[in-house]
């Protein structure tokens, strides 16, 4: 119904549109994010981890070959340094009672509460270097086994030679040199078994060691014999000197030489000895053990955190999507709410007389305002013909006084009519007729514009109907109708007299107008809470119920005709609901065709004033 504001269903509220797509906006973009962040974070954090623990690794490493190629840590200072610089990590030395030896922070500076690592060249189990022994002494702790200038180039010479034998067997081979000096051979192809020797060229002088290394191995032999025969083991028995052999043949290290017979519970006795043994005279050789303290870049060397090229791409990759997801959105969203306004713009800028209307597409605000355009686009066609039938309306009743007044005052001018008495008082009631559509106009005017001025007062309902009966009585009388007037219980109302006066005499006119003779207008009143009811009743012809909707209208008529005599100036009633209006009340019309109809004004009402 119009007047009436449709209710919009909550998901077709633009609000609640535009919350959700803000929503779906915000879940994608959190939801992409954090996606983006732990895999991102997951995979860095792994290569970081992986990264540290390589750094770790490679900072014992660096730190126990040091060790293992120095009698103490003297000149370690700078070592530590240098790895600090390429780690970032903080770096701090110091023996087994925390004296501090090394550090690569401030001084002051306090330690991480634990160590990392212990750095002990005669006990790792870290060294990757080739050659490490199972007993886990460093493969770089030299001491006394370092070859000689002399021996080195002999056994290079040697080198040389069984590296020709290899390739003259089809086997390519490199020449490494172990730590001590010694030059061993490796083949170049992996698919050759580390350790085998073609006939021709086993000639076993490459693996025969040097009077330097005899020299150790007699100084080692006799330090595990001590061992050995304090453990209750024969010497003889479980070391055997079995040429300058190594773990692989072909390795020899300070660990080489002996052989120990069996792998029972005597075995490893024995391997314990040898093990001591080579430690007790590697030990001079090598700086004193020290604990290894890690920290997190306190040395102020920035942290490494390098994003790969994948999180890169992840990261571009996620943050488009998420971009052309909401570019989307949006673009869905403001073509559904720029659909309607921009037809909405459209029948806007069409010519006025078009009164253009637009589709109602949806339910929602944007669907409401559709609706309120087409209801004012229609009001607006509707004043139009309002307007026009007006002009029509005015036209018309002006013109017909006027043509009257105009043809008796051009007769008399021709000398064809006297001008007497009686077309004086035709003239003058032509005049009246002007004066009355006039006068009418203008209140019409003065309602619209508001300016329709009041002076209230308490109104007796009884002396009210009173003075309107009597000023038509005489209409009544000559028209053969009966007048009657009745109240119940003398109402009061808070009215301008005068305006009422003339609201209520519009109404007898028109009630008296469209009565035939031997018929009743009734004029009563009552009141009704703070309201007082104003009735003007007629035993006439009544209204068509498809006309009771327009008898309020401006110049309107029952009778087409246009006649002053039928149906009066058309202006009587919507002055009575202007009027009524003003006093903050209101006018209705019910009627029965052949029986009559009925008028009701509904005023405020005032207190009775109290005598004085």
């Amino acid at each position: 119904m119009k007047g009436t504001r449709p209710r919009i269903p909550l998901r077709k509220r633009l609000l609640v549109r535009l919350l959700i797509a803000s929503v779906l906006i915000a879940v994608c973009s959190v939801a992409a994010t954090a996606w983006l962040a732990v895999t991102t974070t997951t995979r860095a954090l792994r290569e970081e981890q992986g990264q540290a623990l390589a750094d770790d690794m490679d900072i014992l490493a660096r730190l126990s070959g040091y060790a293992a190629t120095h009698p103490d840590w003297t000149g370690a200072a700078a070592t530590v340094r240098a790895l600090s610089a390429q780690t970032g990590r903080r770096i701090a030395l110091t023996t087994a009672d925390r004296i501090l030896l090394a550090d690569s922070a401030p001084r002051g500076t306090s330690l991480p509460p634990r160590a990392a690592a212990t750095v002990d060249p005669l006990r790792t189990d870290t060294s990757s270097e080739p050659g490490a022994q199972l007993s886990g002494t460093d493969p770089r702790v030299v001491g006394p086994y370092r070859l000689t200038a002399a021996e080195r180039a002999r056994l290079d010479a040697l080198a040389r030679k069984r590296q020709n034998c290899f390739l003259r067997n089809g086997i390519d081979t490199t020449v490494v040199r172990l730590p001590s000096g010694r030059p061993v051979l490796r083949p170049a192809d992996d698919a050759v078994e580390d350790g085998y020797v073609p006939e021709p060229c086993a000639d076993g002088l490459l693996n025969t060691a040097t009077p330097t290394e005899e020299k150790a191995l007699d100084a080692l032999r006799q330090g595990a014999r001590g061992c050995l025969t304090g453990a209750g083991l024969d010497p003889d028995t479980h070391l055997a000197l079995g040429g300058f052999v190594g773990a692989d043949q072909r390795t020899p290290t300070p660990s080489s030489g002996f052989v120990s017979k069996g792998d029972g519970p005597t075995a490893r006795a024995a391997q314990r000895c040898l093990d001591d043994a080579r430690r007790a005279q590697l030990d001079p050789y090598v700086a004193p053990v020290a604990e290894l303290f890690l920290g997190g870049g306190d040395n102020g060397a920035a942290p490494r955190w390098d994003m790969s090229p994948a999180n890169k791409a992840k990261v571009v990759g996620a943050a488009g999507l998420v971009l052309a997801v909401t570019v989307a959105v949006t673009a869905v969203v403001a073509t559904r709410l720029v659909r309607p306004l921009r037809a909405l713009t459209e029948a806007a800028q069409q010519p006025p007389e078009l009164h253009a209307r637009v589709p109602v597409t949806t339910r929602d605000e944007t669907g409401i305002l559709a609706e309120a355009f087409n209801d004012l686009a229609e009001r607006r066609e509707r004043l139009e013909t309002q307007r026009k039938a007006l002009v029509s309306d005015v036209a018309h009743e002006l013109r017909s006084p006027l043509t009257n007044i105009r043809g008796w005052l051009e007769v008399t001018r021709d000398g064809l009519v006297e001008p007497d008495a009686g077309l004086l008082a035709a003239l003058h009631e032509e005049a009246l007729v002007l004066q009355r559509v006039i006068d009418d106009l203008r209140d019409l005017a003065d309602a619209d514009a508001g300016t329709l001025r009041l002076h209230r007062e308490p109104v007796p309902a009884d002396e009210l109907l009173a003075q309107v009966a009597a000023a038509h009585r005489v209409a009544a009388d000559t028209a053969g109708v009966t007048l009657r007037t009745g109240t119940d219980g003398g109402p009061w109302l808070d009215a301008d007299p005068v305006r009422l006066r003339q609201a209520l005499g519009n109404l007898v006119t028109n009630a008296v107008r469209h009565t035939p003779a031997g018929g009743t207008v009734t004029l009563s009143a009552r009141a009704d809470g703070a309201q007082v009811l104003l009735e003007v009743t007629d035993t006439g012809t009544g209204i068509a119920p498809e006309d009771l909707p327009h008898v309020f209208e401006r110049f309107w008529r029952a009778e087409k005709s246009r006649s002053r005599r039928t149906g009066g100036s058309g202006l009587g009633l919507p002055i009575v609901r202007h009027l009524t209006a003003a006093h903050g009340g209101t006018a209705r019309a019910a009627s029965t065709p052949g029986a009559g109809s009925v008028f009701t004004l509904r005023l405020p009402a005032a207190t009775a004033p109290r005598d004085g």
